[in-house]
């Protein structure tokens, strides 16, 4: 039997088509199809972790994923194994042996969405997946003003879906902005961790501050009001992308996704973890998954 290793991939989607990230009733979803992907490249069951579940009808470009497994292979095979078995929407973009303590969820310190608005008179044929169409005029300096209010550790009850399951509704954002490329409106925000909808109650506040409807301390004042049920509507899932998560250096992956990986076709061990985390595999110990269990109930959730 092979020393287990802990591998994380980089993923991107499409998600359309899609039921959502996690596993459920309803098929496809990512996680099913990760699963059976990953499996049959290892010749065994893989469970996987992400480092946040998005729902259906939206997309991931920067989605990190780990699993365990007693398989060799080289990181080339990892990816390009799991691509063949993958559905055309879903694609691995790397693979990393990571140390036993690493969590793709838990270890995360920030993740970023980018909600896309294309914001003209005549909707939209190309890209509608990655875009939600507003044809009344925004005035993305207002909603940029009216987002500011959001930076900074809050209590997001008012931006939080009924059926979020998160045990707090505390969150810190640490970056919030809108901008404009020409017919395209972005809402950019950065935050430890999200709750459910999160971003696309905000999002639905937004547009009538972009439109004039509402005045631009309307966010701040749901903000501290708290109350859910007088917050702007649950944008659509169109124009939600999981743009990326951020973990400490000493884990090693990458920024951004290879355009060209010179692999030597080594094979992902879990037998030479040094002392100071520099990544590699698991190693003999496989006690630090039971462990990070341990402390589940303890970290907060995070969410679309």
């Amino acid at each position: 039997m092979s020393t287990p290793v802990k591998i994380a991939c980089g993923i991107e989607y499409d998600g359309q088509g899609f039921y959502g990230f996690q596993t459920q009733r309803q098929e496809p979803t990512i996680q099913a199809c990760l699963e059976k992907a990953f499996s049959t490249v290892a010749n065994e069951a893989v469970e996987i972790v992400c480092a946040g579940r998005t729902d259906t009808g939206v997309s991931a470009r920067g989605q990190v994923i780990h699993f365990e497994t007693s398989a060799l292979r080289s990181a080339r095979s990892w990816v390009l194994g799991a691509n063949t078995a993958l559905p055309a929407g879903i694609a691995v973009l790397w693979a990393r042996a990571v140390p036993v303590d690493f969590h793709a969820r838990f270890s995360a310190t920030g993740r970023r969405y980018r909600y896309s608005i294309i914001n003209r008179w005549v909707r939209p044929a190309l890209g509608r997946a990655n875009l939600t169409w507003v044809k009344k005029p925004l005035d993305e300096k207002r909603m940029h003003a009216a987002v500011q209010a959001l930076i900074g550790e809050h209590d997001f009850s008012a931006f939080r879906a009924a059926g979020c399951q998160s045990r707090t509704p505390v969150r810190e954002v640490t970056h919030a902005s809108v901008s404009r490329e020409g017919n395209r409106v972005h809402i950019d925000i950065s935050a430890n961790a999200f709750l459910h909808h999160m971003i696309r109650n905000i999002a639905g506040t937004l547009i009538p501050i972009g439109t004039g409807e509402k005045p631009v301390v309307w966010l701040r004042a749901l903000l501290e009001g708290r109350d859910r049920r007088v917050s702007g509507i649950t944008a659509p899932p169109n124009g939600l992308v999981f743009e990326a998560v951020d973990y400490p250096a000493h884990f090693g992956l990458p920024k951004e996704t290879p355009d060209f990986e010179h692999d030597a076709g080594e094979l992902l061990r879990g037998d030479a973890c040094p002392q100071d985390l520099e990544p590699c595999g698991s190693g003999a110990n496989t006690t630090g998954s039971s462990a990070m269990g341990s402390l589940q109930s303890d970290r907060p959730d995070t969410h679309d």
